[in-house]
């Protein structure tokens, strides 16, 4: 492979910027056009100012920066980020330029990557430890640095055969089933509540767990509602309780706004709309986030939003003490669990027609929804028996 262009930025100069702060549109409000993409911009000369964004234009451009870090989840910006680094570091150390994008650097990278050299040292060398990237991980580094590239005003293109090539190699040779988190099914989740205690943080959970397996939601959208509507807030969404019916949860997910109806349980110790009422009204909670962290005393309601790693310990260590998945090792089972189940737990538990579990977890597609079962129906559709043995 060709070395890529000489005349480009120095590798310093890009391996510590964060992505949030090269969004061009706005960065570039006020400056003289750049310079064509194919051409570097001119240098600045020295004695000359560089040209500042007018005073008068610095709100509008704070707004616009703010709207777009919003086209992305901070943590979709982290990990791009992150993936920045890594790149601009191994470029640093094999001394090639990250800028303008060459693709065959990137398929260089790419490959040490899947081999296991892409932090300095010889494939598989156990003194180190350096893991060999999975595929998936090695696909979501690419749509990082696509990310990154945009960004700076230099498209990546990944179907070039330099890239695109090496990609294909390293599927056919690395790529492995996806390892799927355990589902936690209906009588899963009811051992698992009964290992709960009910003091605040034994109510605040139980809601947690019941409400995120009845409504198939994510981690993360658990954790953004909010009690009530508000505009202002920095939440992914509300709930509406209607007595003696259910509640209705407003969501913003990746794909846009959703409502997801969450009716009421046969059972006040399992019906998730019964669990919330007791959090809300024990928590005291009247508006902002629905989910907080709660103080040593086991008494104060912090005003604070729960991090959505909280779910994903919940569920783990709930069911380890229920016993699910009791026939397992302990060590296997401490890795099957995580906030996925619970959404995993209703696809394969629901005993309805697949389109209102499809509409309630939001898939665009009945095959994506099928994905998400699992422990049930895997011989349902025998084709020996139709076929006539």
């Amino acid at each position: 492979m060709q070395q890529p262009p000489t005349n480009t930025p120095k590798i310093d100069d890009f391996a510590d910027r964060d992505p949030s702060d090269d969004v061009d549109l706005v960065m570039e409000m006020g400056a003289p056009p750049p310079a064509p993409p194919a051409t570097l911009a001119p240098q600045p000369t020295p004695g000359v100012p560089t040209p500042h964004v007018p005073a008068r234009l610095e709100a509008l451009v704070a707004t616009a920066t703010a709207y777009a870090n919003a086209a992305s989840s901070e943590n979709t910006r982290h990990a791009y980020a992150k993936d920045w680094r890594h790149f601009t570091a191994w470029c640093r150390r094999e001394g090639f330029d990250p800028l303008p994008p060459s693709s065959q650097v990137i398929g260089l990278y790419i490959g040490a990557c899947a081999s296991g050299t892409a932090s300095g040292t010889a494939a598989g060398d156990p003194k180190r430890g350096v893991p060999r990237l999975s595929v998936a991980t090695i696909e979501r580094r690419l749509s990082g640095l696509g990310w990154n590239f945009t960004q700076r005003g230099a498209p990546m293109d990944r179907s070039d055969r330099h890239i695109a090539t090496v990609l294909a190699g390293i599927r056919r040779k690395h790529a492995t089933p996806p390892r799927q988190k355990e589902a936690v099914l209906g009588d899963d989740i009811k051992a698992m509540v009964n290992t709960l205690g009910h003091d605040l943080r034994g109510l605040r959970d139980r809601a947690i767990l019941l409400l995120g397996f009845a409504g198939g939601l994510r981690r993360s959208e658990i954790i953004g509602l909010d009690v009530v509507r508000d505009d202002d807030s920095d939440g992914h969404g509300w709930i509406e309780i209607f007595p003696n019916q259910g509640v209705l949860v407003t969501l913003r997910g990746k794909t846009g706004w959703r409502e997801v109806e969450v009716g009421r349980g046969a059972s006040d110790q399992t019906c998730p709309v019964a669990a919330l009422e007791s959090w809300i009204r024990f928590g005291r909670i009247a508006r902002g986030p629905l989910f907080r962290r709660i103080f040593k005393d086991n008494k104060t309601v912090d005003v604070e939003r729960l991090s959505d790693k909280h779910v994903a310990r919940l569920v783990k260590r709930t069911a380890l003490a229920a016993g699910v998945r009791s026939d397992l090792p302990e060590g296997e089972r401490e890795l099957l669990f995580s906030g996925h189940s619970l959404r995993a737990g209703l696809a394969s538990s629901a005993d309805i027609e697949e389109r209102y579990v499809q509409k309630q977890l939001g898939h665009a597609s009945a095959e994506m929804t099928r994905k998400y079962q699992r422990r049930r129906d895997r011989f349902r559709t025998n084709l020996t028996k139709a076929s006539g043995l």
